[in-house]
């Protein structure tokens, strides 16, 4: 098993969105380290199958598209261009070579979606009237509250 790595983030009160930074640079089959990645914002969606980045992303690091998707959204569906990128989050979390589609995106340019976050474990809670978010790969373990409740029900 991998060694896994983690990423944590406090919001202060009940958080109405899960936002981080994150880096991304093009995927680069021959020389991963050629490539510089840029820092941008990103939230998390459980509801998005799918990473999406935004045209601005797009064109700040020269990306060139490598096909087209059919993607479904709030207003439909379009047909948007996809991309090979390279996506690092916080404390060395990577993924690389991962198939991204490009989207309409507001007050954010990147949308990390289920691709990335069923790779791990994932939780969010709201403990004291904040909120916290926790990522992990690889999985080491199974979360499940109701068997929590009941072991400490039962001691």
């Amino acid at each position: 098993m991998n060694n896994p790595k983690a990423l944590t983030c406090d919001y202060k009160g009940l958080a109405t969105m899960l936002a981080t930074r994150c880096s991304i640079s093009a995927y680069n089959p021959v020389n991963q380290n050629s490539v510089q990645p840029a820092k941008f914002n990103a939230l998390w969606d459980t509801g998005a199958m799918a990473t999406m980045i935004s045209t601005n992303v797009v064109n700040l690091l020269g990306l060139k598209p490598i096909g087209k998707a059919r993607v479904f959204h709030a207003n439909g569906e379009s047909m948007v261009y996809t991309y090979l990128i390279n996506i690092l989050l916080q404390n060395e979390i990577e993924f690389h070579s991962l198939l991204v589609t490009e989207g309409q995106l507001s007050d954010t340019d990147v949308l990390i979606g289920m691709d990335i976050i069923s790779e791990g474990d994932f939780a969010v809670t709201s403990s004291d009237g904040d909120t916290k978010m926790s990522f992990q790969v690889p999985s080491t373990h199974e979360i499940d509250f109701v068997q929590e409740i009941i072991r400490k029900a039962n001691s």
